[in-house]
């Protein structure tokens, strides 16, 4: 067991390392660099599917499901912000992301009376 925890902690170390190595190439805005931030994406995909570690929510959201380009708005999507609670990435390659934002709901405080 302790074996499992440890492989799939060097998994999720090995992921976020991708990602972030996907980030910077996506800002540098070459061909080259473009296709390597693909690459280091679908590897961090291929680690996640082999080890069964979920890749954090704040990383999925930046990721466009059809190309595998890490969402840098300004750089490699557009983004468009409607009146409801939806923004919505355009993908350079034709793609749109969805990413519904609700209302954060806060927990009502209790009553503290000291008697």
């Amino acid at each position: 067991m302790k074996d499992e925890k440890l492989i799939k902690g060097i998994a999720a170390l090995r992921i976020s390392g991708l990602f972030e190595l996907a980030e910077t190439n996506t800002k540098k805005e070459s061909r080259e660099s473009e296709a390597l931030a693909k690459r280091y994406i679908l590897l961090a995909k291929k680690i996640s599917a082999h080890y069964k570690v979920k890749i954090p929510k704040e990383m999925k959201t930046r990721i466009c499901n059809s190309c595998n380009a890490v969402l840098i708005p300004g750089i490699s999507c557009r983004v468009r912000i409607t009146k409801g609670p939806l923004i919505i990435y355009l993908c350079s390659c034709g793609s749109e992301k969805k990413e519904y934002i609700g209302k954060q709901t806060q927990r009502p405080l209790r009553n503290s009376r000291i008697a």
